[in-house]
């Protein structure tokens, strides 16, 4: 018998998604090859559709997880096609975080797919199901970055290689982000199957506030300094040290507009 999750319709690529990804590349043929006049501008189109695409296959991750976990209803949502419109909350899953891109080059986690937990059995499967989404960044930053820790950069142009540095910031700071147990956030999801149904239920309504939590503190200069001294410690461990300003040329390029950020300190 064929369940609604595994009709082909819910599993074929959204021409949406193909949109974004054909953006990606037609950008990043662009600034390879140096053909705009201005190359902050290929940069922008090239590193935006790059980070809306992540941010596509971050909630595909969630939601195939949860499918083979035994939530068969995430095939019928739409999740499964890559089409950014057909998760819950558009605005938190892709405007806000390109948003936050733009204004200060920082990762900001999204996530708006819904899964029914109820029915889903083991503690295991919740935790993983939370943790696909943020690996998915791991993964996308290890991509960006192969070059410089394959040490095969030779003849890559200049401004292809700011390009891939900032957005390995990107995937770097959303990774970290994620993964921290806040309310709301995918770190949260790991751990709250393991915590007590006492402390779930308190912790519950503050899961609505927990992003903006995190954008709050990360105003504060000594948090936002130690939090980015971590990411360049990490890029630094994927070939990209911080005396190479490498992601700061990236992120120059991609704001072409102005060279002030309120989040990253270069």
């Amino acid at each position: 018998m064929t369940t609604a999750a595994t009709r082909s319709s819910d599993r074929r690529i959204s021409p949406v998604f193909l949109g974004i990804a054909a953006v990606m590349a037609v950008s990043g043929w662009a600034v390879w090859t140096d053909f705009s006049a201005n190359p902050g501008v290929a940069v922008f189109l090239f590193v935006t559709a790059a980070w809306i695409v992540s941010l596509c296959l971050h909630e595909y991750a969630h939601a195939r997880t949860a499918l083979h976990s035994g939530d068969i209803s995430i095939g019928g949502k739409g999740y499964l096609t890559l089409n950014p419109l057909k998760y819950t909350h558009a605005l938190l899953s892709i405007v806000l975080p390109v948003l936050f891109v733009i204004m200060g080059g920082i990762g900001l986690p999204g996530g708006a797919v819904f899964i029914e937990r109820n029915r889903i059995q083991g503690r295991w499967k919740h935790s993983l199901i939370s943790a696909a989404g943020p690996l998915t960044n791991v993964l996308f930053a290890l991509a960006c970055t192969a070059p410089f820790w394959l040490h095969a950069l030779d003849g890559v142009p200049a401004t292809f290689v700011y390009a891939l540095g900032f957005l390995a910031l990107l995937q770097i700071t959303a990774a970290i982000l994620n993964f921290l147990p806040v309310p709301g956030l995918d770190g949260y999801g790991v751990i709250e199957p393991w915590l007590s149904y006492k402390i779930r239920r308190q912790v519950e309504p503050f899961g609505q506030f927990g992003l903006l939590a995190v954008f709050a503190v990360l105003f504060i200069p000594s948090v936002n300094a130690g939090f980015f001294d971590l990411v360049d410690t990490v890029l630094s461990g994927l070939g990209i040290p911080s005396d190479t300003n490498i992601t700061a040329w990236g992120q120059n390029l991609y704001r072409f507009w102005t060279d002030q950020s309120p989040f990253c300190q270069p």
